[in-house]
């Protein structure tokens, strides 16, 4: 059994309606399931991908993730098979992602924008928002970039979410 996420990506920004896909197989019945949570709800479902009988196929499903009470900004999607001798979720694969709409309310898209000299937190956010008191939210849509929000280095790409 082996299962292959390939949307998501990690840290990616997603929207309520969360893509999942990626190639799964040699699971029992070929049943999968999913899990989105952040420790405080979750949104849960399944799908079928292979035969079956240890053959792999493509998996392509939208998770409705609108109507639970997410407070954090960090989720995670978790796909796995369900052990039919005890139940175990069995080749669990969890790949975080940021919910958007909690960095910034209303979100649909993200800009680019490539630092260069001289550029700072705050004056990317005069520029993007109309306020540099908004610059925390470019901290929270790069995890991966912006481990320092005092430094940030020309060439990086950071990621601006958008309404």
């Amino acid at each position: 059994m082996s299962i292959d996420v390939q949307q998501p990506r990690p840290y990616d920004l997603v929207t309520d309606h969360i893509q999942i896909g990626g190639v799964a197989g040699g699971a029992f019945e070929a049943n999968f399931n999913y899990r989105i949570h952040e420790g405080h709800d979750e949104v849960t479902g399944n799908f079928m991908a292979g035969d079956g009988a240890g053959g792999h196929g493509q998996f392509q499903l939208t998770a409705n993730v609108s109507g639970a009470s997410f407070t954090l900004q960090q989720l995670y999607v978790e796909v796995f098979h369900v052990s039919p001798q005890d139940g175990t979720e069995l080749g669990k694969v969890i790949v975080p992602v940021l919910l958007g709409r909690l960095i910034v309310p209303g979100y649909r898209v993200y800009l680019e924008h490539v630092v260069v000299p001289g550029d700072t937190l705050w004056g990317i956010s005069v520029k993007y928002y109309g306020s540099g008191n908004h610059y925390h939210r470019l901290v929270a849509a790069n995890p991966q970039t912006i481990t320092n929000p005092n430094l940030i280095n020309p060439g990086e790409v950071l990621r601006v979410p958008q309404a």
